[in-house]
């Protein structure tokens, strides 16, 4: 005859009771006797008195606030990380943000490079401080080429005008809706015949720290 085996559900079902009575052959699986031992649960088999081995013994408890007790230390278990450790903790979202080209201000480009006849403009509109690991933002040239060496990964995509890249990007040349993805540790020269605007997007957020 098949020996019946008592698991983790029958033991959370009597946990109302305080006791559970099981038949005297019964296996008692080892995570029963766990929940048990944490619900307060006495497993008595048939015919005796004394709890099942390794099930805690624990007088029954009755009452409202046992069982609101009981029924939170159940859900405690099953949503705590790592089968009944203790819950991960909460991590608020940010909220989801839109960025409007219409309201982008470019304003000149910090760094050395761009040579005094060429004007290049820049603006993040997305940053670390949107809870982001990348920064997006928007960059426009106007004709001539710069070099840089990115300390980060980039995408790049265009938006208006002509985008050429030089140095490790062997010249190519991308037009509105085309996408560049430039590794970390290239070097390049951004350039343009007339005019360029494109999004940029860089790994990690933080990219301006990665320079120099």
């Amino acid at each position: 005859m098949a020996k019946i085996v008592i698991t983790a559900a029958e033991v959370q079902q009597a946990a109302s009771s305080g006791v559970l009575q099981v038949p005297a052959g019964a296996i008692v699986t080892p995570l029963a006797k766990d929940v048990a031992a944490e619900l307060g649960v006495t497993i008595i088999r048939s015919g005796g008195s004394a709890p099942a081995a390794g099930a805690a013994a624990a007088p029954a408890r009755s009452g409202t606030d046992d069982l609101t007790d009981r029924v939170r230390a159940i859900v405690t278990s099953l949503l705590g990380s790592g089968g009944g450790g203790p819950a991960a903790p909460t991590v608020a979202r940010k909220p989801v943000k839109l960025s409007s080209i219409r309201d982008a201000r470019l304003e000149r480009f910090p760094y050395p490079g761009p040579p005094a006849d060429m004007e290049v403009k820049t603006v993040d509109v997305v940053t670390a401080d949107d809870g982001a690991p990348v920064a997006t933002g928007y960059m426009s040239i106007t004709k001539g080429s710069f070099p840089w060496t990115l300390t980060y990964d980039e995408v790049q995509i265009v938006l208006e005008g002509e985008l050429h890249l030089g140095g490790d990007a062997g010249g190519k040349v991308g037009y509105p809706g085309d996408v560049f993805y430039v590794p970390k540790g290239s070097s390049i020269t951004f350039g343009t015949p007339s005019w360029a605007k494109f999004v940029y997007v860089t790994f990690p957020a933080n990219w301006e720290d990665q320079i120099g």
